[in-house]
């Protein structure tokens, strides 16, 4: 499948669980609607931008098991989960209760509220290696009768680890607390059953495993909650009566959650409107099978490494999909990365959790076992031992 991507094959591209990469075919129908878009602006964002909008999120709403009118686009899985940290009314002595395995950027939104609200941010120490009952277990241990949020990701950053969220949503909701998902390396990676999850609030990327254009994610929210949220750019969706304003007056007739958070005038939402043909692309690949075949080579390589290095892997199979954190000897991790991408052209992360160095790989469909096999035999390289 390379050569339906844009990718420079002077690289060994094992990084897809950054930023993606989007397909030929999926690009040309972005291009496709920005033309649209500028032969007359004001019709289409003024009198189409509503009703297509709906088709496309009702697409991704049957791709997640989900309520049409519980999802929203927004530009990244941050924006999602800022919007619901900074609309939640948390107040003097409420906990948050996370773990020490939470993406940076929602990390600092966290922090954030807190300081504002004079809430607590709590996080809870996860063991490696990882054991799921044993998660589940440390986490409720640490809720209190302060705590209104339980904020965890689904697949974390650094680690990679599968976090068991339908399991830890269930158990909250039965104790009157609130749940937040970071599902930002989900969609399209792991098959995502919204309903089934059961998260009041769950923001998802479509730009990474699905392979839309940049800049699409969205935000999930429970209809009960759905008063709860804010938009963090007050805009037409708050108007009384927003009739009364004739360029939008095509948004009436949507839920309360678009209104407040999608409408602004002037963003261009091409790459919101392409999401389809990008649920299209993967389903006509067969993308369950590419994924199995994809985190059967991920966790192949990962034992090859374990080997090499003498380090254990941090998970068994079934708690990583398609990418992996593998433990490499301590060094300078920046450096390492530079190396690995300058002198092998691989690349690839390589991040930090406490006290332990990883290489992550992220394994999709254009990947071969070849580059798996490159990766391990640059950091044999590396990582030798200096002649005596």
């Amino acid at each position: 499948m390379r050569d339906q991507f844009l990718l420079d094959e002077s690289i060994v591209f094992l990084n897809h669980g950054s930023f993606g990469a989007c397909p030929r075919s999926v690009l040309a129908v972005y291009q496709d609607w920005q033309r649209q878009l500028e032969r007359n602006p004001v019709e289409f964002l003024g009198r189409r931008s509503a009703s297509l909008l709906t088709q496309s999120r009702s697409v991704l709403a049957e791709f997640l098991n989900a309520r049409t009118d519980d999802l929203v686009y927004l530009t990244n899985a941050t924006s999602g989960f800022n919007t619901v940290a900074r609309s939640l009314n948390l107040t003097a002595g409420d906990e948050i209760l996370s773990t020490d395995m939470e993406y940076g950027a929602c990390d600092n939104a966290w922090r954030f509220v807190a300081e504002q609200r004079g809430a607590k941010l709590v996080s809870v120490t996860v063991a490696l290696p990882f054991d799921e009952e044993q998660f589940v277990e440390e986490l409720f241990r640490a809720v209190t009768t302060r705590t209104r949020v339980i904020s965890i990701s689904h697949i974390t950053s650094s680690t990679a680890l599968i976090f068991p969220v339908t399991k830890v949503c269930r158990r909250a909701r039965a104790m009157g607390i609130l749940t937040l998902v970071d599902g930002a390396h989900v969609p399209g990676h792991l098959e995502l059953d919204l309903e089934a999850v059961g998260a009041d609030f769950y923001v998802g990327n479509c730009h990474k495993w699905l392979c839309a254009p940049k800049g699409v994610a969205f935000l999930y929210v429970r209809e009960q909650s759905q008063p709860l949220v804010h938009a963090t750019v007050v805009s037409w969706g708050y108007s009384a009566s927003i009739t009364q304003h004739a360029d939008i007056a095509s948004i009436t007739g949507t839920t309360l959650l678009e209104r407040r958070l999608q409408w602004q005038g002037t963003r261009d939402i091409a790459a919101f409107l392409t999401v389809p043909a990008a649920i299209e692309f993967a389903r006509a690949r067969d993308w369950r099978a590419q994924g199995a075949r994809c985190h059967e080579l991920a966790w192949e390589t990962g034992l090859q490494l374990a080997a090499q290095t003498g380090l254990a892997p941090i998970c068994v199979a079934r708690d990583c999909g398609q990418m992996l954190a593998i433990q490499v000897p301590e060094t300078d991790g920046a450096l390492l990365q530079r190396r690995l991408y300058d002198q092998f052209r691989i690349e690839v992360p390589v991040t930090r959790h406490a006290e332990r160095l990883f290489v992550r790989i992220s394994v999709f469909a254009y990947n071969t076992r070849a580059e798996l096999a490159a990766l391990c035999g640059a950091l044999a390289q590396i990582f030798a031992p200096a002649p005596a």
